[in-house]
């Protein structure tokens, strides 16, 4: 199929548009291929819908190709199904809700468990219709607060979500490996860098779970590696490894200290070791011996709010992410001044773990705060830190969290070896959603004896709009997009680089050439300068340029590979069969 530029809904700009943050999102709407609405929402132009279909049509044949089935449901939901599951609340602020003209609650899909539940539950009532797996690839809404990058993270994006339905444990393991498989395939016949990850459920739910991520200095998910031993994890789900407990009998005992103007971890440290304090500890005393009492607020899915202390050592951050995974389906807000004033007893920047259990304040600490383990910590008083508090004998935590930061060389959860930090986008999510929504919904068949059998689920996602913006964020140069074969607009992109009679007549013969081989061309036929097409086949990003220019009456054309940049010199006669090699070479 031939596509004259000269006739393309396309206008390639030269600046870089104002909201744009990322590479991905500045060449993507800088080539044409998208175009902004609103915060969040994009509309896909030609070039655009181009790419993005070729990456559903890598992912539909993939489901296919492991028995999985394809549907389409409404992405407009009544209220009824999410309310069962509670997710009409947890999902909280990130969920679009509306009603209709006779008051009635909907909402715009977010994903589709529940209906896919419901839908299997409506049709199928015995073992022998077992095992199945559903999916879609249908747009999807979530009211993100800050939507940036683009297409990256919108409010309306593209998602591949499919569900399998067994009626055993092995039968999930089995589906959830199919799937797993099938996503390596995947990415790999994209061309993604990519890595997999042990990763939190959060408000899907279940047991085992794993993301995909794609390698980008841009990422917003940090996930570390070990190099030793191959462990990888999203942040959010690193378990901090405790340390053994320690004896408690014939310890010294705590001991109050007078400590102005110490607010903060580092004038701490200051005092301690100008004070002796070291001499206790037999070294320096550093951040790392002090525990550090951060006051949060959680909101609760019923809207109940409560005050928490999160204890972690004074040398580590507390990880919003691992946080909020650690505390969902609740929320977490900052404390405000009135928060303070109507608890005095939380003195800012002296606060300790006694005052918190004193007033019922449920006290969360990192597991590093283990039995027998010694802190300096506040005292509850203005100006006081209490030296030697032993976890275990002079205070006991409600329990532990996993919210500090994860940091290079922390020991890896396995033993073997210590972790690295880096970037990545995630591209996929699979879970083992085990019975959540098949109780939820009482999704039962008989079984081979005759009794009812509670079907077991998974739940497996790929963000295929979001795929559009990972390749070209892995595969741009300096100028412009660079699209794998697989999912490029077109096979080639023929331009005519001069404006001679001869020339533009051997263009269009080896462009009806390449056509009736089979192949997708891109024809830029426009008058405009030779410049400016060649910064535009930059910028556009076929894998193949052919250039049908001077050389056209000394019988030669030039043929330019974008991925490596090379370019040879083809006898014109040559240029049709040259061309068909590289593109299914």
């Amino acid at each position: 199929m031939i596509t004259r530029l000269s006739h393309l809904f396309l206008r390639t700009l030269r600046d870089d548009p104002a909201d744009a943050e990322v590479p991905s999102h500045k060449l993507l709407v800088r080539a044409g291929y998208v175009r902004r609405i609103a915060p969040g929402v994009y509309s896909w132009l030609p070039l655009g819908l181009k790419v993005l279909r070729k990456v559903e049509d890598v992912v539909r044949a993939e489901m296919n190709a492991i028995g999985a089935q394809e549907i389409s449901l409404p992405a407009l939901l009544p209220r009824e199904p999410y309310e069962t599951t509670n997710r009409w609340t947890e999902y909280g602020d990130g969920l679009f809700r509306l009603q209709d003209r006779k008051g009635a609650d909907y909402l715009l899909g977010p994903t589709h468990e529940e209906l896919f539940a419901l839908t299997v539950k409506g049709e199928y009532n015995s073992y022998k219709d077992l095992p199945v797996t559903l999916y879609q690839i249908q747009t999807k809404y979530r009211d993100e607060e800050r939507p940036r990058a683009g297409i990256l993270r919108g409010r309306e994006f593209i998602m591949k979500d499919s569900y399998s339905f067994d009626l055993d444990e092995d039968g999930l393991k089995a589906s959830y490996n199919a799937h797993r498989e099938a996503y390596q395939r995947i990415f790999e016949r994209l061309k993604v860098r990519y890595v997999i990850v042990a990763a939190t459920s959060g408000a899907m739910g279940g047991s085992a779970s794993e993301e995909f991520l794609a390698d980008s200095p841009v990422g917003e998910d940090t996930y570390v590696l070990c190099r030793e031993s191959g462990y990888a994890a999203n942040v959010e789900a690193v378990v901090t490894p405790a340390p053994e407990p320690q004896p408690i009998e014939g310890r010294p005992e705590a001991v109050v200290h007078d400590t102005p103007d110490t607010p903060t971890i580092a004038a701490l440290v200051d005092w301690a070791n100008a004070a002796g304090i070291a001499e206790r500890f037999g070294r320096p005393v550093t951040a790392a011996d002090t525990l550090k009492n951060v006051m949060v607020k959680l909101r609760h899915p019923d809207g109940k709010t409560e005050i928490v202390g999160i204890g972690v050592p004074g040398d580590r951050e507390v990880d919003d992410k691992r946080l909020g995974a650690s505390v969902e389906p609740a929320e977490v807000e900052l404390l405000t001044d009135a928060d303070f004033a109507e608890n005095p007893f939380l003195v800012k920047g002296y606060i300790g773990p006694k005052a918190l259990q004193a007033n019922g304040i449920r006290y969360l600490v990192d597991p590093r705060v283990g039995t027998g383990t010694s802190w300096i910590t506040g005292a509850d008083i203005q100006g006081k830190h209490v030296v030697g508090l032993i976890a275990g004998r002079d205070f006991t935590p409600d329990g532990t969290v996993e919210a500090a930061e994860v940091r290079d060389g922390d020991p890896s959860p396995d033993g073997r070896g210590t972790l690295v930090a880096a970037r990545g986008i995630e591209i996929g999510h699979i879970f083992q959603l085990g019975n959540k929504y098949t109780d939820a919904f009482e999704v039962d068949v008989l079984g081979e004896n005759g009794k009812p059998v509670r079907l077991t689920m998974g739940s497996y996602g790929i963000g295929v709009s979001r795929m559009v913006a990972v390749i070209a964020e892995q595969q741009h140069d300096e100028k412009g997009l660079r699209w794998p074969a697989e999912v490029a607009p077109f096979d080639v992109h023929v331009v005519i680089a001069n404006k001679d009679a001869a020339a533009r007549a051997g263009a269009e013969e080896v462009v009806a050439g390449l056509d009736a081989q089979g192949l997708d061309v891109l024809f830029d036929d426009r008058t405009a300068s030779p410049g400016v097409k060649f910064k535009d086949a930059e910028l556009l990003g076929m894998p193949w340029v052919l250039v049908v220019g001077r050389g056209w009456a000394e019988g030669t054309v030039e043929l330019r590979n974008r991925f490596t940049g090379e370019a040879e010199e083809v006898p014109a006669a040559d240029a049709v069969s040259t061309v068909i090699a590289r593109v299914r070479g």
